[in-house]
């Protein structure tokens, strides 16, 4: 278990060279350049809780390598897992003064942690970066509204379809997907049991829509199989 609670001021996150003034005003740079002189950098190791729920929610987190998942213990002991985070993500975003979901790693992590007062200060200083904010912020609850769908509506087979394509497009491996997470994972994602995870996956191999040529490995032979399905 974590020595520490990553939701306060934590001696253990890296803190960047802030030397350079020029750097912290987003014009014509990225614009998490200028955040990256006021965050923190740490790395997690798998399982590894980055916070947990229940605890302050003072600070906000961007991927940088590995993956994130957003997850809530329900109250009959199961797992629900709302989001996976990859690089370039941003996640714990303040919405009230306690987390209500914890944020682990899927395997090896590494984010940058941001003060949430020190980032609103260079926030009102810089339009630029309230507008990507906006636009992320914006994906985010867009993909939301789409997977309340796939969650309602579909099929075990059309769920676990969705998953590919979705994990495809956002890593772009249009070809070969490499997933972090477990099968426990993705079915505590999308609401089935391992067992229909590990079915619906071996009737697709079965099936050679897909490979599978290790536990976290995807090769995607008839991706159009997939697409259909989702379209059923």
């Amino acid at each position: 278990m974590y020595a520490h609670r990553a939701g306060g001021l934590d001696s253990s996150f890296e803190h960047p060279d802030t030397s350079s003034s020029s750097s912290t005003r987003a014009g014509g740079l990225d614009v998490f350049l200028a955040l990256e002189q006021i965050g923190g950098r740490r790395s997690f190791a798998r399982d590894e809780a980055i916070y947990a729920e229940s605890d302050p929610s003072d600070c906000w987190y961007r991927v940088l390598s590995g993956t994130v998942r957003i997850c809530k213990l329900l109250a009959d002991g199961r797992r629900h897992i709302a989001e996976f985070c990859f690089a370039g993500d941003c996640f714990g975003l303040p919405t009230s003064g306690i987390r209500v979901a914890s944020a682990e790693a899927v395997g090896d992590v590494t984010v940058t942690r941001y003060p949430q007062r020190a980032a609103d200060r260079l926030i009102d200083e810089n339009p630029l970066l309230v507008r990507r904010l906006y636009d992320r912020t914006l994906r985010e609850l867009t993909h939301a509204h789409t997977r309340m769908l796939v969650l309602g509506r579909m099929t075990a087979s059309e769920r676990v379809a969705s998953f590919l394509l979705e994990i495809s497009e956002r890593q772009d491996a249009p070809r070969v997907l490499d997933l972090a997470m477990s099968r426990s994972d993705v079915a505590d994602y999308l609401g089935l049991t391992i067992e229909t995870v590990c079915r619906v996956l071996s009737g697709f191999r079965r099936d050679r829509i897909i490979a599978i040529p290790t536990a976290h490995r995807i090769e995607f032979h008839h991706r159009d199989a997939l697409e259909a399905l989702c379209e059923t």
